[in-house]
């Protein structure tokens, strides 16, 4: 659990290794302080997880009113044994992934990497299924705009058929 609890801190933090430790920290913690409820109710991940997205909320709340620049990505920690492809394509992805709004790659994360659904992510988020639709139909728009096409560079344009 707790491996997986971290890769979402990761992503929810745009991969900043400092701050998702901090935020999966702070959500064991909260989490600690009422585990007796917790196991009692049952699926103790989702609550932790739940936790989770609340304190990061919280936080791109707290870094909208300073107004902060967002951080580079630190990859060197990452990624040692794969193959060269592959970390390249995960760079890219992370760093297109980071240059979205908190919100939009809140969305993504849920949808994608937490498989949730649109009425799921939106309860998560305390938005509508809506807004869930349209953050992650902008989000993927935004990252097609960031990330150049596999095809696109291996390809020549293709003749228009008659």
């Amino acid at each position: 659990m707790s491996g997986r609890l971290f890769t979402l801190a990761l992503l929810l933090t745009a991969h900043r290794r400092a701050e998702a430790e901090d935020l999966l920290q702070d959500s064991l913690e909260r989490a600690y302080r009422r585990w007796n409820q917790i196991i009692r109710k049952g699926r103790p991940d989702a609550y932790v997880r739940q936790v989770m997205i609340n304190a990061a909320v919280d936080r791109w709340r707290r870094e909208r009113r300073r107004r902060e620049e967002p951080l580079v990505i630190d990859t060197a920690d990452r990624a040692a044994g794969d193959q060269v492809g592959d970390v390249a394509d995960r760079d890219l992805l992370l760093r297109a992934l980071a240059g979205l709004a908190p919100r939009q790659r809140a969305v993504l994360v849920l949808r994608y990497f937490e498989d949730l659904t649109e009425t799921e992510t939106a309860a998560v988020l305390g938005c509508t299924v809506g807004a869930v639709k349209s953050q992650a139909s902008r989000a993927l728009a935004r990252l097609r705009d960031l990330t150049p096409s596999p095809c696109a560079a291996d390809e020549p344009n293709p003749r228009p058929r008659r």
